[in-house]
């Protein structure tokens, strides 16, 4: 059902505390990320009961708006709500006691900030990869074709660059110049310091005024760039306290420059690949312990996550394990289940439920959970909202995450899984992928769907529907008076 996302977008801004409570304001595929001035005015119960919001997500000063795949619609109405420049969200405040609890937070905000913005970026480039690798399995182009070579280059750009990228998104996160931050991070991918690091790696000393150079292979990285960028904006901030007025134009770009890339390669790029492949090291040790079974919990937990936000935390390690190894076997294989799962229980929402309106939605959210793999509309429109089809999904995610650990299926990219993004499960050498894919995805639907019909759940009344569809146009016939 189609939206007007002025009336919407209002309603969300007034639950929000008006437009004078919002410090910054962007968007991620489904999500408004909005940071506040002031959270205890926020009426959580009025902006949960907004029609076209699926979902909220609180944390200290920052509210997470589910909106659904047309997000992009809402976010543009609500920037014509605000004072220019609420367009990239502000630095958490730093007020209160420092606890593991907000360091933690802290960590997970500025990773998810910043790779969120990211992600249309890195699908498209993994889509065309595997593009490129069904044209070369059909024999449409010969091997080793321009063709297919310029494909993959087109494909891999993302990944090549992704430090570049990373730096501009966190440089809009830590509010630090992106210029700078994209220079710096251009360092560590230039060609001749490629070349360096190969030699390096190879045995041959490589020195920089005196100290040794660790070899490292900075491209597909993520946390070295993230890393960099928070420190340059400090780093920033010093300089400019330092350097007199009549010199800042040129002397303040050069110190910050020659301060920040010396440090990133000496220091900060060694540092963060070695917690990036920690990270991926710890994850995929409880692979290879569990087995089918990781895959299985991960499957069953993964809702969780992406109710949380934590799902991107993984986003850093899929990347990386792709880069090392051409694929992944634990997270993606696991969101084929759960991205399905979440599509099978919306049908049999829609099938049973006698709110015209519900079924609508039910409808919508279920076909882009199965089709395009994007579950939070069928995740906050229907399961959270309805409570019993959410517990069917997850028992029917953990039971495809078994089935897909135990048939071995590994991603090559990391588009989200679903029918038009299966391929990416496919093994040019083993043919039977083709048939475990699409099995666990016929299991997963079928399987949510008769759980959530066993287990039943308590339809919406009409009049709720009405009394929400009440409120829009309320919402509606005040803007226009306005």
């Amino acid at each position: 059902m189609s939206k007007n996302y002025t009336a919407v977008s209002q309603s969300i801004v007034d639950a929000l505390g008006g437009a004078s409570n919002i410090a910054a304001v962007t968007h991620c595929m489904t999500r408004l990320r909005f940071v506040l001035n002031d959270d205890s005015v926020v009426d959580a119960a009025k902006l949960k009961a907004i029609s076209g919001v699926l979902g909220v997500v609180r944390n200290e000063n920052q509210c997470q708006v589910i909106i659904g795949n047309t997000v992009s619609q809402a976010y543009a109405e609500v920037l014509k709500l605000l004072p220019e420049g609420a367009v990239a969200e502000a630095p958490v405040s730093g007020k209160g006691k420092i606890t593991l609890r907000r360091i933690g937070a802290g960590i997970l905000d500025a990773l998810i900030g910043t790779m969120s913005p990211l992600i249309p970026a890195i699908i498209g480039g993994s889509m065309v990869k595997l593009l490129a690798m069904i044209l070369d399995m059909t024999g449409v182009f010969e091997k080793g074709s321009s063709t297919l070579v310029i494909l993959n280059v087109i494909g891999d750009g993302a990944f090549f660059f992704l430090p570049v990228m990373v730096a501009a998104s966190a440089a809009v996160k830590f509010k630090t110049n992106m210029s700078l931050a994209i220079a710096i991070a251009g360092v560590l991918v230039h060609p001749n310091f490629i070349d360096l690091m190969a030699k390096a790696a190879q045995g041959q000393s490589v020195e920089f005024m005196g100290l040794s150079v660790t070899a490292v292979k900075y491209t597909y990285t993520v946390i070295p760039a993230l890393v960099m960028t928070w420190l340059l904006s400090y780093i920033e901030r010093w300089v400019d306290k330092i350097t007199p007025a009549v010199t800042k134009n040129f002397l303040k770009p050069m110190l910050i420059v020659l301060i920040s890339a010396p440090i990133a390669i000496m220091l900060i790029g060694p540092l963060g690949i070695w917690i990036g492949s920690g990270i991926s090291a710890l994850v995929y040790t409880v692979h290879s312990y569990l087995g089918w079974l990781s895959v299985a919990i991960m499957g069953g937990l993964w809702p969780l996550l992406v109710m949380t936000g934590m799902h991107r935390v993984f986003t850093p390690t899929i990347i990386q394990t792709i880069a090392e190894t051409g694929k992944e076997g634990m997270v993606m294989p696991s969101e084929i289940g759960a991205n399905l799962s979440l599509g099978g229980s919306s049908l049999a929402v829609a099938w049973k439920t006698k709110n015209p309106e519900l079924r609508q939605t039910a409808l919508a959210a279920a076909a882009s959970a199965i089709v395009a793999g994007i579950s939070e509309p069928a995740l906050y429109g229907v399961a959270v909202r309805l409570k019993r089809p959410l517990i069917a999904a997850l028992i029917s995610g953990f039971v495809c995450g078994g089935v897909a650990g135990v048939a071995g299926l590994a991603s090559h990219s990391m588009a989200s899984p679903g029918l038009f993004t299966s391929v990416q499960f496919f093994d040019p050498s083993n043919p039977m992928t083709i048939a475990w894919v699409f099995g666990v995805m016929v299991l997963a639907v079928v399987l949510s769907f008769i759980l959530t019909l066993v287990l039943g759940f308590e339809d919406i009344p009409v009049e709720e529907t009405e009394n929400e569809q009440a409120t829009v146009a309320a919402a509606q016939r005040a803007v226009k008076v306005n």
